[in-house]
């Protein structure tokens, strides 16, 4: 091979490299599909407590993508988190649906499952989804179990 066709091969090499490097970037900020959102309707939910919820994470129920969360604000009227997200038109949900924060894996982002109810009638864009559950925060969990085994140990004591 001449000098010529091994310095074109290492330029394809190094191209080649920057766009797997890109595709792992992309993967890795949740921005992996490149497609406008597709035909999606929105839906909102209130939560007490988002924990550590983001714009564009997954909205799955059992498992399977289903949309994107679009939004987390603050509703000044409720003071509660306002969620907005982006359902996959083709997946339609009964009015009677749930929506809870969930976290994938110990320590893994979290996400919103939804959970299909048993209405025959099917959420609406803009509809918002009222029977919700707050994230469960790690800290409130083990701050909870210390008052409590503090609480158990006073009152052996006080025996």
């Amino acid at each position: 091979m001449n000098k010529k066709s091994t310095e074109i091969l290492v330029g394809l090499f190094v191209v080649l490299g920057l766009l797997a490097l890109l595709f792992l970037a992309l993967k890795a900020a949740n921005l992996g599909s490149f497609a406008g959102g597709g035909d999606t309707y929105t839906l909102q939910a209130r939560f007490d407590n988002i924990g550590g919820l983001k714009s564009r994470a997954p909205v799955r129920s059992a498992g399977v993508n289903v949309g994107r969360v679009t939004s987390v604000t603050l509703d000044a009227q409720t003071y509660q988190g306002l969620v907005t997200m982006e359902v996959n038109k083709g997946v339609n949900f009964p009015k009677d649906s749930s929506a809870k924060i969930q976290t994938a894996g110990l320590l893994g982002d979290q996400y919103v499952g939804l959970e299909p109810g048993g209405d025959e009638k099917h959420l609406m864009a803009g509809d918002v989804i009222t029977q919700t559950q707050s994230a469960v925060v790690l800290e409130n969990l083990i701050g909870q179990f210390l008052y409590n085994k503090a609480a158990d140990g006073g009152e052996q004591k006080a025996q």
